[in-house]
């Protein structure tokens, strides 16, 4: 059965969906959690969420695209635990969480495009940066970068979001190939569907059935942060797959 007695997991993206969810299953297996997102009061309640769990949960607030608060979250998780070994990063936006609707890519304003790649990029660079460092000196670690299957193809009227995803694909493979000879492991999990978070509030019932809850990714998760310096890495695959492929 797996575990992560003895983990303390960062959490980006974690005061709802998929974020949360994520967050009190791995305090559930017994990790420290650091939960980060703006919200403050947000993580309070994912924190409240997991107060019986067997791990702690800490809440660190902090913009993703924030070089300071990045450094500061990172630096808060070793003073309270002394080390990082794991890292989600789950933080994203699109067009639909800003305006409920898509538009082609020559229709898209500037500065937001530029505010989803900083969030779904620039964010996972910066937290990769700081908490990689704390994985090297441990000889270990896992990064988990959630991912979209539109990282993998093209869509019309996604275009920023495809562009950041397709940008975390190639993060991800690099990262694993740089970080190979340290033991820590980089690999993407994307939840193989729609599911229920923000991107979706604005769909009518009537396609609203094959929403898939946000405890989509939770095993899949827990297993490659789970890994040893000897796992899987440099990999890009839906949850159903990994869970499949780490047994």
């Amino acid at each position: 059965m797996t575990t992560l007695d003895g983990e303390t997991i960062i959490v980006t993206g974690a005061s709802r969906g998929l974020g949360a969810s994520m967050a009190n299953r791995f305090a559930r297996e017994g990790a420290n959690v650091v939960v980060t997102a703006r919200s403050e009061a947000d993580l309070e309640a994912v924190a409240a969420d997991a107060a019986d769990a067997a791990g702690n949960t800490l809440v660190a607030p902090a913009d993703v695209t924030d070089e300071n608060a990045v450094r500061a979250v990172v630096d808060t998780t070793v003073e309270e635990y002394g080390t990082v070994t794991g890292l989600v990063n789950n933080a994203g936006i699109g067009l639909l969480n800003m305006y409920d609707e898509q538009r082609v890519l020559h229709e898209v304003n500037v500065d937001d495009f530029r505010q989803i790649l900083d969030v779904n990029v620039t964010g996972v660079f910066l937290f990769s940066k700081y908490a990689v460092r704390e994985m090297i000196d441990n000889g270990r670690g896992n990064v988990v970068n959630v991912s979209s299957g539109l990282g993998r193809r093209g869509a019309a009227k996604w275009g920023p979001y495809v562009a950041s995803k397709w940008a975390l694909e190639g993060m991800t493979r690099t990262q694993a190939a740089e970080l190979e000879d340290h033991g820590i492991r980089v690999n993407a999990v994307d939840p193989g569907g729609r599911v229920e978070t923000g991107f979706w509030d604005h769909l009518p019932e009537s396609e609203r059935n094959e929403i898939l809850e946000p405890d989509v990714m939770n095993d899949a998760a827990t297993r490659l942060l789970a890994q040893g310096p000897d796992g899987v890495t440099g990999e890009s695959l839906p949850a159903t797959e990994w869970e499949q492929r780490l047994g």
